[in-house]
């Protein structure tokens, strides 16, 4: 993983210096909160219904064990004891006293971590796929790239006031695991025909009050441009997004006006413009940030099978492990979805224990996934059922990845000043519900997402089952939405109809799966039931 030099480090101890000078003169008086305000964003301090929020930044969601032990102490000395693993593969704290934000931010420093463009309208923190560097399908390693874009938009003068929040994810698989496509800008590092490594740019997608699926504005930019290209698209974005209103303002709202045709023809131009000018950092600048990223040392000749004599643990391996590039190891997945638990939580104990069991069985690394669980990358299959047994007794555990109780949930109504509904009680009553019944078990992959208002913050648009939370004159109620998908094949989840009250949609949401088992073929997903039966037979169950 990458390593501060002498530089990142002045600049985020700097920053942590001029933010305890802000805090003082806001705790003292001198500097009303109208003033305080965008200072506070800038480095990630929301002010939310209870309490101030603080977000921190895990670029590309990669973590040593150092960072995930100092998480974990920042948990119990400034919150209650957990923080909440994010969809931007961040993780945020909900109980943030002003006075211990400057104190925070240093201890984050110490260990290379930071919180800065983790709010505002700004760059945000770049993501990847989890298995980065591991999985089996990937042409390259994707983070030396998202490296290289995260040093570039960092305190980038001609972005840090952009028309709105920008986001940004890289990938280099056809098997997409980071929404590429529901991104501001998604990059997906590809061959062409000749065998060269290249950039596919896919601009303007984005959930929220307005979904949309990004379009493909070039399919090969070569690798030594990427930075180049993205700039162009930023600065078009910065030229003519709006500004007077903040419900157009993203740059899928600019691409949708001008057309992809329009757009990409004022990107080509500016790119042009900006490969006459030399502005490309050198080349040199990527194979240093690549060396960080080199492979760990993996044993050769160790066991390529686990012992399935245990079924519990044969469940577990069939669930939440994936193939790795390296004979003998695997990625293991620590699921923070226990049965009625709140998705993406961990307490201080168990960031302990993650950052420990990173150290002994990962080559000291683990990752923040945007399903808000936790991977470990590099696993040996020879050690798995020892890793395995260490997260059963700690209730890290559970084998659901991809299944319907793997719920992507925002804070909601419980947290966020800006959700109409609760988000995590919903979650906890379908986890119960399909344990109870048993169920999830039949269900195979399906994919539910929950989120507390339009803003999209639980990515409902995208889920295979979505929930969406509103507020009609005063009481809580859920849309139901079905046929989204965040990955290769992605789409958007269409409206059942009426929405429904909290026990409502959980049965809502029980009765659309026995229509899926009603009807499925051998081998389709719920989503791939959906596409062909459309969605008539679910209403009918629904509403009768």
């Amino acid at each position: 993983m990458y390593k501060y030099d002498q530089y990142d480090q002045a600049m985020v101890d700097a920053r942590v210096e001029e933010f305890r000078d802000q805090t003082r003169r806001r705790l003292e008086g001198s500097l009303p909160e109208e003033q305080f305000r965008p200072l506070r964003l800038m480095n990630g301090l929301y002010l939310q219904l209870h309490a101030y929020m603080l977000r921190v930044a895990v670029p590309y969601g990669t973590l040593n064990s150092a960072q995930m032990h100092v998480l974990a102490d920042i948990a119990d000395k400034y919150d209650r004891g957990y923080g909440h693993f994010t969809t931007r593969q961040n993780i945020q704290y909900n109980w943030i006293k002003l006075e211990d934000a400057p104190d925070l931010l240093a201890d984050l420093a110490k260990v290379e971590m930071h919180a800065i463009q983790t709010s505002g309208n700004c760059i945000r923190n770049i993501s990847s796929d989890h298995f980065a560097g591991a999985a089996a399908d990937e042409l390259v390693d994707p983070r030396p790239y998202a490296e290289i874009l995260r040093q570039w938009s960092s305190f980038h003068p001609e972005f840090s006031y952009l028309p709105r929040k920008f986001k940004i994810a890289v990938i280099a698989s056809d098997t997409d695991r980071a929404a590429m496509r529901l991104h501001d800008i998604g990059i997906q590092i590809v061959k062409n025909d000749a065998g060269e490594l290249g950039a596919a740019f896919y601009v303007g997608g984005g959930m929220g009050r307005t979904p949309m699926i990004a379009p493909c504005i070039r399919d090969f930019v070569p690798l030594d441009q990427l930075v180049t290209y993205s700039e162009a698209c930023l600065r078009v974005y910065n030229r003519y997004g709006r500004r007077d209103n903040k419900y157009k303002a993203r740059i899928k709202i600019l691409v949708h006006e001008l057309g992809k045709d329009e757009y990409t023809r004022q990107v080509e131009e500016e790119f042009a413009h900006m490969l006459d000018q030399g502005v490309e950092p050198p080349l040199a600048e990527l194979e240093r940030i690549k060396t960080y990223f080199a492979d760990p040392e993996f044993k050769t000749g160790g066991a390529t099978e686990a012992d399935r004599s245990d079924p519990e643990f044969a469940l577990w391996m069939d669930r939440n492990t994936h193939p790795h590039k390296e004979a003998g190891y695997v990625s293991a997945v620590i699921s923070l979805k226990p049965v009625g638990g709140i998705p993406g939580d961990a307490s201080t104990e168990q960031m302990h224990l993650m950052a420990d069991l990173a150290k002994e069985y990962s080559f000291d690394e683990c990752r923040v996934m945007h399903t808000q669980n936790i991977v470990l990358p590099h696993v040996e299959i020879a050690r798995l059922h020892e890793l395995w047994t260490k997260l059963e007794a700690a209730g890290l555990g559970t084998p659901n990845l991809d299944q319907i109780d793997d719920i992507i949930a925002c804070p909601g109504l419980d947290y966020c000043s800006l959700a109409n509904a609760r988000s995590i009680p919903v979650a906890q009553k379908i986890s119960q519900r399909f344990a109870e019944t048993g169920k999830g078990d039949e269900l195979g992959q399906l994919k539910l997402k929950i989120s507390g208002c339009i803003n999209a913050c639980g990515h409902h648009h995208a889920g295979h089952i979505g929930i969406l939370g509103v507020d009609r004159k005063g009481i809580e109620n859920y849309q139901l939405l079905l046929g989204g998908s965040e990955a290769e094949d992605t789409s958007l989840g269409k409206i059942t109809g009426p929405g429904f009250d909290e026990d409502g949609i959980v049965d809502a949401v029980e009765k659309a799966t026995d229509v899926y088992l009603a009807n499925r073929n051998a081998g389709e997903r719920f989503l791939d039931t959906y596409r062909r039966i459309g969605m008539d037979p679910f209403k009918e169950a629904l509403y009768g």
